[in-house]
Order: C-alpha cells, then sequence, then structure tokens
C-alpha cells in the first residue's frame, strides 16, 4: 500500500493504487450512508436513476477494483522484497514488521471508524504471503490462480445446481432486523452503540467462517501480484503491447458477460456468487491490461499523475475517506445515514476524491511520502 520512491517508483503502479481507491470509495460510499449490508440490492432502490447507477458500480466497480488493488498491494511488497535483497537485506523481519504495524491500523480503523477495514485482512494475509516470496515469479501466479479459479469455479456451479433443485435456497433477502438495528445505531446513537454496531457488521464478514472465503477472494490476488513483480510484466507487456491488448479483450468482455448475469438471468445467490469471486477478477486483471496500453501513450503521465500522486498515499487516503464517510453520515458527525440517495453519494465521491488530488499534490510537494505512509516506514525500518 506504501509505494516505493526514487528510481523503483513506477507512476504506472501509483495510478492504478489511486484508480482502485476510486472504485472502493464508490463502493464503500454505499455502506456509509446506508445499511447496505442488510439490504437485497436488486430490490433496494426507489428511483429509477439510483438503480441505474448502482448497475454500473455492480458491474464495472464491485469486486473488481478490491483485487486490483491487493493485486497492487502483492506487487508492491515483492518489490520492497526485491529491494530489500539488492542492500543485502533480510525482507522477512521487515515484512512483519511492516504487517504488524498494519494490522494495528486495521483494527483501530475497523472498531473505532468503519467496520468495512480491509487493512486486518490484508496484514493478516500479507504474514501468509511471506512464506511464497521465495518462489518463482511464474509459480506465484500459478499457485495464485489455481487458488482463485478452481474452488470458486467449483462453488459456482455448485450454487447453479441448487438454484435449480432448489430455488429457495438461493433466493437474495433482506435482513429487517439488521436495517432497523444499522439504522438506530449509525443514524441516533451514541459513540459505545455505533462501537458496538461497528463490531456486530465486523464479525458478519470477518468470522472464522469466512477464513477460508478470503484464502479463495484475497490472497491469490497478493500471490498474483507478487508473482506479475517477478516476471516483470509491467515492462514486458510495455515492450510488448499485443499481450496487454489481447488481455484486455479476452478477459474484459468475459469479466463483463458474468458480472451482468444477475441482470440478465435472475438475481439470486448464484449469479451473483460467480459475478463477484469470478468475474470481478477477471475485470480487474483487464484494467491492468489496459493501464498498460494507456501507458504507451504520450499523454498518460500527464493524465495519470493526479491518481499517482492519490495513489503514493493509499493508506492515508484510504483512512482519510473512512474517516470523512463516517463524520458526514454516523450520529457523532453530521448524522445524514440513510438520508442521501445512492447518485448524491457517487457526486459527493468524486467531490472529495478531487480534495484528495489536491491534498495529496500539496503534501507530495512538500514531504516525500504520506503522514500515514512515512509513520509506517519509521515503524518497519526503525527509522529517526
Amino acid at each position: 500500500m506504501a509505494a516505493l520512491e526514487g528510481k523503483t517508483r513506477i507512476q504506472l503502479l501509483d495510478s492504478l493504487r489511486g484508480f482502485a481507491l476510486l472504485g472502493i470509495f464508490l463502493v464503500n460510499m454505499i455502506s456509509f450512508h446506508s445499511p447496505y449490508l442488510y439490504y437485497n440490492p436488486f430490490e433496494w432502490w426507489d428511483a429509477a436513476q439510483d438503480f441505474q447507477n448502482y448497475r454500473w458500480i455492480d458491474i464495472f466497480v464491485q469486486a473488481s477494483f478490491y483485487p486490483l488493488f491487493a493485486m497492487m498491494f502483492g506487487f508492491g511488497v515483492a518489490m520492497q522484497r526485491e529491494s530489500a535483497m539488492n542492500r543485502g537485506m533480510s525482507y522477512t523481519l521487515i515484512g512483519v514488521r511492516r504487517f504488524s504495524f498494519l494490522l494495528l491500523i486495521g483494527i483501530i480503523h475497523a472498531f473505532l471508524i468503519w467496520s468495512g477495514d480491509i487493512l486486518i485482512n490484508y496484514a493478516v494475509l500479507g504474514f501468509l504471503l511471506l512464506l511464497f516470496l521465495r518462489l518463482s515469479g511464474k509459480t506465484l501466479i500459478i499457485i495464485g490462480s489455481l487458488l482463485l479459479f478452481i474452488p470458486n469455479v467449483f462453488l459456482g456451479v455448485l450454487m447453479l445446481l441448487m438454484a435449480k433443485t432448489d430455488p429457495t435456497g438461493v433466493v437474495l433477502w433482506t435482513d429487517i432486523m439488521g436495517v432497523n438495528q444499522s439504522m438506530a445505531a449509525y443514524g441516533s446513537g451514541s459513540f459505545t452503540e455505533i462501537s458496538a454496531q461497528r463490531f456486530q457488521d465486523w464479525l458478519l464478514t470477518n468470522g472464522l467462517d469466512s477464513a477460508i472465503f478470503q484464502l479463495i477472494s484475497i490472497f491469490p490476488h497478493l500471490l498474483i501480484g507478487a508473482g506479475a513483480q517477478k516476471l516483470k510484466v509491467f515492462s514486458r507487456w510495455g515492450n510488448q503491447p499485443k499481450w496487454a491488448i489481447m488481455t484486455f479483450i479476452s478477459f474484459f468482455v468475459t469479466g463483463v458477460i458474468l458480472k451482468s448475469l444477475p441482470y440478465v438471468a435472475e438475481p439470486n445467490l448464484a449469479y451473483v456468487f460467480i459475478q463477484d469471486s469470478i468475474g470481478g477478477p477477471l475485470l480487474a486483471i483487464s484494467y491492468v491490461a489496459l493501464a498498460i496500453v494507456f501507458g504507451k501513450w504520450k499523454y498518460s503521465e500527464k493524465i495519470g499523475k493526479p491518481f499517482a500522486s492519490v495513489g503514493r498515499m493509499s493508506l492515508t487516503n484510504y483512512l482519510l475517506q473512512s474517516v470523512l464517510g463516517t463524520l458526514i453520515f454516523y450520529h457523532y458527525g453530521l448524522g445524514f445515514y440513510g438520508q442521501i440517495t445512492l447518485t448524491t453519494g457517487i457526486w459527493l465521491v468524486l467531490a472529495i476524491f478531487a480534495v484528495q488530488v489536491v491534498f495529496s499534490e500539496l503534501w507530495l510537494s512538500k514531504f516525500k511520502r504520506g503522514p500515514m505512509e512515512q509513520v509506517w516506514r519509521k515503524v518497519t525500518y526503525f527509522t529517526k
């Protein structure tokens, strides 16, 4: 998440991180302002415009940008390990300190700011990634791809069979009690009541039963990203863009088809699972390929610079999005929870992200790293 600097910095990577942060923010915003976690999203929207906006977010953004960010995370870890080895240092202890700090920040973020935290997952899986970094790039990509697609394809087929034999078993539904509890806590509760609801929401998606799911939904992307760095995919595809173009076309078309299944077939758990677990990663890979092709354009550096500035301060900006999102909507802030439309939320995301671009540009004109990235580096390398 914290990018390398100097000669090893690649603006394309920072731009991808910034682009991924925008996509993640678009999805997270829905949960900031509404009890999205407990809704059937296909029956939620009152206004037709909101449903249309949700549909393009669901197809092109949801479940595609967190894999993109995870791949960049794995890419960065492999890059840092390579840099440490070039300096004659062991990366294992550096990685342990790095992920321990990330875990601490994630715990604070999840239980005191927003329950949708992803930092805890990255930190825990980062420790696991350390065990695989000695493998070759090709092996990492093969293991990551098999771990990602074999179990998810199997589960997807199994759920489709369930849908045929027992359609009621894969029906999407709205948890009315969960909606009411969220509205009461975030909309009018005290900080203590909000924190209790945060913990309950976090457990819903991060309980012990979700550990295996994270191993087949998040960890494979870390492996693929680390493998891509070892194979120098960005420089190779940059020199031979035809591979990037072919990857983009094939993965984008397949990903969009799979992610459109709930809208062209039936909005049930089976199609939503296939949409997110298989279609999402395919679309994420296509975005990486498109970015490599885009990087060959002579104006790409100027256009990508705002995203790169946000990406260089990805940890700072990710936390800032959560702080601002909860302060706007939770009762201890402005208290607008449950009171805005999805369309308004989209405009709010674009406005806040624009401010983050300006903030990042100004900060990096004075300092080498973002504030949280600087603290993270001090803890990692014991620098003064």
